[in-house]
């Protein structure tokens, strides 16, 4: 494994005033030859013509680094070190330069990326572009077919691993958030009535794991997850209808029974009132006629209609 190492270049002001001087110095020695004699003008030309093409020669030194960039540097292929300080430097002339961002960048797992293309001259023929996210389609762990996406926020913390370990840090990124948000979908159910770990009612945990399992699989790439969010979670179109009258039926269920918890704590608490009162005096079929009037017309989904006894 390539550890990064910090390289801290020389300022690239004073190597760009004595390029530029190297390089005017052809004219220099030339004008100073031609006055003394001609040997000495062809004798000035070679040496100044020299120093131009040092002075030249140690332009392509210079490198401008932005504020969250980082420059790779290779000589012959071997890694010398990163420069991650932003400003204006000069390092070897024969360094390769290798940019990488260090921003923070985000992406929605099913989105498809098209890399730019270029011509044999090298202008850009067409765009880097990408698409929207597509949900991927997986199974829950109690295999219901559900439509999943997640919006994963990563940044790259060490260019070295970035840029030598992986063949294409992004692309890697991509595919292996994929791949952790199908393992994650298969361990947990869409939906759990025994209050237990599930993928629509605890969002925040759920996102933290998927974070933490993105995180473990990019350690190797450099790239550190700073946020991992579910942006879309549904039941697939096949079973989406029949899911959705599961639900309505358990809802209509849990309010019945609130409701009959409710009616029956009343019968008892009006069955109370009536004996501890002495209001009324009742025997057995009496009672079990009130309590069930009572509860007819307390979980009754419709309005109670009166009964006159004119007997």
């Amino acid at each position: 494994m390539v550890k990064e190492k910090e390289f801290i270049p020389w300022s690239g002001w004073l190597p760009l005033c004595v390029g530029l001087f190297l390089m005017l110095s052809f004219f220099i020695c030339l004008g100073i030859g031609g006055m003394i004699s001609d040997r000495a003008m062809g004798i000035g030309a070679i040496v100044g013509g020299l120093l131009a093409f040092v002075g030249f020669s140690g332009l392509f030194g210079l490198v401008a680094i932005a504020p969250n960039e980082a420059r790779v540097l290779l000589l012959f292929g071997e890694y010398r070190g990163t420069v991650n300080t932003s400003g204006f430097y000069w390092v070897n002339p024969f360094y390769s330069k290798k940019k990488i961002s260090l921003r923070v960048r985000n992406f929605e797992t099913g989105a498809n990326s098209t890399p730019e293309k270029k011509d044999a001259a090298g202008n850009i023929t067409q765009a880097k572009s990408r698409t929207g996210g597509k949900p991927s389609k997986v199974n829950d762990r109690d295999g219901n077919p559900i439509e999943m996406s997640a919006v994963v926020v990563w940044k790259v913390t060490n260019t070295a691993e970035a840029m030598f370990e992986v063949d294409d840090y992004e692309d890697f990124v991509q595919v292996q958030s994929e791949a952790a948000l199908r393992n994650l979908a298969t361990r947990y159910p869409y939906d759990s009535e025994d209050h237990e770990l599930s993928l629509r009612g605890n969002p925040a945990e759920i996102s933290e794991q998927l974070r933490t399992d993105i995180d473990e699989r990019l350690d190797k790439a450099g790239v550190t997850v700073i946020e991992a969010r579910i942006s879309h979670l549904a039941y697939a179109s096949e079973i989406a209808a029949a899911m959705l009258q599961r639900q309505q039926a358990g809802a209509i269920v849990a309010a019945r029974t609130r409701i009959v918890d409710g009616a029956v704590g009343m019968v008892d608490m009006a069955m109370q009132h009536l004996e501890r009162d002495q209001i009324v005096t009742l025997n057995d079929d009496q009672r079990a006629a009130l309590v069930s009037n009572l509860l007819v017309v307390l979980c009754g989904d419709r309005h109670a209609q009166p009964v006159i006894n004119t007997n």
